[in-house]
C-alpha cells in the first residue's frame, strides 16, 4: 500500500512540471548573459613629461616626474589620459617616440607611435603604414567605422577607425597629423583572448579615452 501511494503522488507532480514548461515549444532556455563589469569614472590628467623616476608631483593639473640624476624628458606631444593608467616609453629610433598607455585593471593598452616628419613623402609613407597595419584586422572584422576629426586651432587632423567583430584584436585605431612635421599613430588592444561581446563595456570605456586623447592632443613647438 505504501508503494502505491508513492506512485500516485509522483504522477501528478510530473504532470505539473511538464505543464510548466509550456505546450508545443517545450522549455525556453534563458538568454546568454555576461558578468557585470564595474569601471571607474573617467578622470583625466595632462600628460606632458615622462615619469623617469618614482617621484611624481602634481603641477596644477599636470603630473610630472622629478629626477635627481637625469634630466627630465618631455614628450614631443601633450594630451590628457585617464588617471588610472600607467605610462611608459620604449627605446625608439631617432625622430620616433613609442609610448605605452597601460590599464592594469582592464588589461588594456594603447600603443602610440610619434614620428617627426621631414618632408611630404614622410607623411604619405606614415599614412600608408597606418592603413597597412589597420588592414591586418580586416579578416576578423564585421565592419569598420571611419571618422574624421579636425581641430584647426591646434592643427590636429585625425582619422579614427572603430573596428567591430567578436574576434578582432584591435578595436580602435587612429592616426593624427598637422600635415607638416608631426605624425601620431595609435592602436588599442586588450591583453586577453578576444571576445568582444563580453568585453563590450570595457572596450567602450577605453575607446572613449582614445577619443579624449585625440581631442586634447597638442604638438610641441620645436
Amino acid at each position: 500500500m505504501i508503494r502505491q501511494r508513492n506512485i500516485f503522488f509522483i504522477i501528478p507532480l510530473l504532470v505539473l512540471v511538464l505543464a510548466s514548461c509550456g505546450g508545443k515549444g517545450g522549455c525556453t532556455p534563458k538568454p546568454k548573459g555576461y558578468m557585470r563589469i564595474d569601471l571607474p569614472e573617467h578622470k583625466y590628467w595632462l600628460v606632458d613629461t615622462l615619469p623617469l623616476s618614482d617621484t611624481l608631483l602634481w603641477a596644477g593639473d599636470t603630473l610630472v616626474a622629478v629626477s635627481h640624476d637625469k634630466p627630465l624628458h618631455t614628450f614631443p606631444i601633450s594630451f590628457e589620459a585617464n588617471q588610472c593608467v600607467e605610462l611608459g616609453e620604449k627605446d625608439a629610433p631617432a625622430g620616433v617616440t613609442w609610448i605605452d598607455i597601460k590599464y592594469p585593471q582592464q588589461n588594456g593598452i594603447i600603443f602610440l607611435t610619434y614620428k617627426h616628419l621631414r618632408n611630404p613623402a614622410d607623411l604619405a609613407g606614415e599614412v600608408d603604414t597606418s592603413y597597412r597595419l589597420l588592414s591586418q584586422h580586416f579578416g576578423f572584422a564585421s565592419g569598420v567605422d571611419e571618422r574624421q576629426f579636425v581641430n584647426e586651432d591646434e592643427h590636429v587632423y585625425a582619422t579614427t577607425y572603430r573596428i567591430s567583430g567578436q574576434n578582432v584584436a584591435s578595436t580602435f585605431q587612429f592616426w593624427a597629423t598637422d600635415s607638416v612635421s608631426n605624425f601620431l599613430r595609435g592602436s588599442l588592444y586588450i591583453d586577453c583572448v578576444p571576445n568582444n561581446d563580453s568585453l563590450a563595456p570595457v572596450l567602450e570605456y577605453l575607446q572613449q579615452d582614445v577619443v579624449h586623447l585625440i581631442e586634447t592632443l597638442k604638438w610641441k613647438k620645436k
